[in-house]
């Protein structure tokens, strides 16, 4: 079972290493972070850096993709062609191909969650909306086939365990879940929009714009409209050459 997790600059560390930690427990995986080339790669602080085992062009035939999202890197991640390119190959084989937070705007920027069921941070529904996908913000993970979209951040550690029950049955999923002591209880109750009171709700709106405040992400966004709207122009074109 190959399990590669996307990385890219900026990402969230969370997104990537919750599942890491759950899904290498499971017998016979073969994890790999992935990205253009091996090394370093920082995190959304530039703090904290992670390690691509693999390059993207040596990761061809995964069986499961997890993408991560980013506080600021996201859209300039979703324009990225090589990444689009490498997703929509590899998502032809794959047995799952998931996402983490705003890792669903990258999956929906390379076409993967049009008409589509998904889910993602709160913060980017409209995102994943523009590109066709129907947003389910009052789910925590959205199963569309074989494409899995999870909420925000802490969410793919769940996730991650779907994944290891549906791949490994439910008894080694309970052990994995018990050997890591995953048995959240927040002292607070204000993970969820629907649960936030209006107070928190709005400063954490406030906070996740000035921190998601990337002048590239708009130049990003700009330049995957204008390929879409491109292929779509030469596809008509096209049409009209071969009915000639």
């Amino acid at each position: 079972m190959k399990i590669a997790i996307v990385l890219y600059p900026g990402i969230t560390a969370l997104d990537a290493v919750g599942p890491y930690e759950v899904l290498k427990m499971l017998p016979g995986a073969e994890l790999r972070f992935v990205a253009h080339a091996p090394g370093p790669v920082s995190t959304d602080r530039g703090i904290l850096v992670v390690g691509a085992t693999h390059s993207f062009a040596e990761t061809p035939d995964p069986d499961v993709v997890i993408v991560p999202g980013s506080e600021a890197q996201t859209g300039v991640a979703a324009a990225d062609g090589a990444l689009s390119n490498w997703l929509r190959k590899v998502h032809r084989h794959t047995s799952y191909t998931t996402s983490v937070c705003s890792g669903a705007v990258i999956l929906a920027a390379s076409g993967l969650l049009k008409g589509q069921r998904a889910t993602t941070h709160w913060a980017a529904m409209d995102i994943v909306k523009r590109f066709g996908a129907t947003p389910c913000p009052n789910e925590r993970i959205v199963r569309a086939g074989k494409i899995w979209t999870a909420a925000g951040v802490s969410a793919g550690i769940d996730l991650a365990y779907a994944l290891a029950e549906v791949i490994a049955g439910r008894e080694t999923a309970e052990r994995i879940q018990l050997m890591l002591e995953y048995d959240p209880r927040p002292p607070q109750n204000a993970g969820h929009m629907n649960t936030a009171p209006a107070a928190v709700a709005a400063a954490a709106r406030a906070e996740m714009a000035r921190l998601s405040r990337n002048p590239m992400n708009a130049v990003a966004v700009g330049k995957i409209a204008w390929r879409q709207a491109l292929a779509k122009s030469r596809k008509s074109i096209e049409k009209r050459n071969v009915a000639r």
